[in-house]
């Protein structure tokens, strides 16, 4: 396996460590050459990409990729990496056998609480989530061209080594946030790879929700982080009269419970089922503080 990541950021620095034992090598982008020395030190071969162009260094290396991870966000234009490789993606990467794109349970919009599951019909509401949609389809309709297995995966919110409740509380930047029925799905980081890697294996595409178990109210994970690290809660905040940012607010107006049942069914067992099993291990391991780099 050659491995290539297109944003390796939080997500694609899992997926990397998750592979590494099976890659052969591993490259991997970043907007900044600053990035370039943590990438190299977890062996993913580090190659500036900035969405505007590919570099003579990095058509060289897409050459001989055989399984890519795409997880930059589209912009206004689209996705980059299509937008530049136009219809000539067999070219750019002629030995590619599988390609992942990472996505957002966002795609779906707003449901009112119910269930939705890779059938539900998608309705976004913000333009983040409309252009993922798009780039969603991009990509699908640019592999099935090639006859390569494209898999969509739509992450819920994700935590995991640094980017936990624990941290915000460490931080002083925890708060106690309550819209009545809300709720929000989750999922680690390290199910993310895993999940990545069991869809390789099974040489899957289509589009397969990768989320935990349990859809909970954000102030629920808040006071579980509190118990466990042995401190007050921060008061309760009326999510109508809260100071927000826009792209904040506009995040609790979806709400929905993502099912996880096409993934499971297919073999993944998930490592973190909800975020009470993640935040006990994160304490217990103590590694809760760990780097959330992007």
């Amino acid at each position: 396996m050659r491995l290539f990541i297109f944003g390796a950021g939080y997500s694609g620095r899992a997926i990397a460590k998750e592979l590494a034992g099976r890659a052969e090598w591993t490259g991997g982008t970043s907007r900044s050459a600053d990035n370039f020395p943590a990438l190299d030190a977890i062996g993913i071969d580090p190659f500036l990409f900035d969405g505007k162009d590919l570099a003579k260094d990095l058509e060289t290396a897409l050459a001989g990729v055989t399984h890519l991870i795409q997880s930059i966000a589209p912009d206004e234009d689209g996705d980059p990496l299509l937008r530049l490789a136009g219809s000539g993606l067999r070219r750019l990467m002629p030995e590619l056998e599988w390609a992942g794109y990472l996505s957002t349970v966002g795609v779906y919009g707003d449901h009112g609480g119910a269930w939705v599951d890779e059938q539900t019909d998608c309705k976004p509401v913000s333009r983040r989530s409309l252009d993922r949609l798009d780039a969603e389809r991009a990509w699908q309709s640019a592999l099935r061209e090639t006859g390569v297995p494209a898999a969509v995966l739509r992450l819920s919110g994700i935590y995991g080594p640094g980017r936990n409740a624990f941290v915000n509380i460490d931080r002083g930047k925890a708060r106690r946030l309550v819209k009545p029925g809300q709720v929000f799905n989750r999922i680690h980081v390290a199910d993310i790879a895993g999940a990545t890697a069991h869809l390789i294996d099974q040489r899957a595409g289509g589009i397969w929700n990768v989320t935990d178990d349990l859809p909970a109210p954000p102030q629920d994970v808040v006071v579980y982080a509190c118990r466990k690290m042995g401190v007050e809660p921060p008061p309760e905040i009326d999510f109508e009269t809260a100071d927000l940012s826009p792209m904040a607010r506009s995040f609790y107006g979806e709400c929905k419970r993502v099912s996880n049942r096409k993934v499971k069914g297919s073999g993944y067992g998930l490592r973190y089922a909800d975020y009470r099993a993640a935040l006990d291990a994160l304490w217990r391991d103590g590694n809760w503080a760990g780097s959330s780099e992007s």
